[in-house]
């Protein structure tokens, strides 16, 4: 948004009053008269409502004394109270200067039978949603050698971690030799208990082979002495 714009879109009121030509209308006004101030009423007919934003105006025109009197008010003015509805009249044209030549009760509208008489309201800025202007954060140099200063204390804690897991990885498999070794000892030792348990087995077999021929020589010379 340009400067100009914002500086007018400030300037500008919430609601305004719904003008349409044709419509006879009351304008409350404020003037200043050195300290004081006071409310003055003009009463008459709207001859044309032109421009927009904070230029937007229309002009009021009446007959006073037989002399026509036109005044064109800004509807974004401070000085404009409100708006009063008065008459609906019936108007086909944007502008009604046709008005200016007309005498008497020519130099008015046609009212509109049965037309409701209500101050309707235009919202302006209710609906528009103002955009805040984003505040531009002043990086100082302490922010910037905290900023590099974390930032290499992070790398520092990354280059560490790796380097545990590098470490703890031949662990790990030292591990699993050792764990594949020891079912090998294990049936080495069973092994070397089996063949103990046959050697006590085949023992008490030959000892009593050896009995037996013994016993065998013992008879066989009983039997020659005899």
């Amino acid at each position: 948004m340009d400067i100009v714009k914002s500086i007018e879109h400030e300037q500008l009121k919430n609601k305004i009053p719904d003008l349409k030509v044709g419509n006879t209308v009351k304008v409350h006004q404020r003037i200043k008269e050195g300290n004081k101030e006071r409310i003055q009423v003009f009463i008459g007919t709207i001859i044309k409502v032109q421009g927009s934003g904070v230029n937007k105006t229309f002009t009021v025109r009446k007959i006073s004394y037989g002399v026509g009197v036109e005044k064109t008010f800004l509807i974004h003015s401070p000085l404009i109270e409100k708006v009063e509805l008065v008459r609906v009249g019936k108007a086909r044209r944007a502008k009604l200067f046709y008005l200016r030549d007309k005498v008497g009760k020519a130099a008015k509208t046609r009212e509109i039978a049965g037309a409701r008489i209500e101050d309707k309201e235009i919202e302006i800025k209710g609906a528009e949603v103002v955009k805040e202007p984003v505040q531009e954060e002043v990086v100082s140099e302490e922010t910037v050698a905290k900023e590099a200063v974390e930032a290499s204390v992070e790398e520092v804690a990354t280059e560490t971690t790796a380097t545990e897991e590098v470490v703890e990885t031949p662990v790990e498999a030292t591990e699993t030799v050792e764990t594949t070794e020891a079912p090998v000892e294990e049936k080495a030792a069973e092994t070397a208990t089996e063949e103990v348990v046959e050697e006590k087995v085949e023992a008490p077999a030959e000892e009593a082979k050896t009995k037996e021929a013994v016993e065998d020589n013992k008879a066989t010379a009983e039997d020659n002495a005899e």
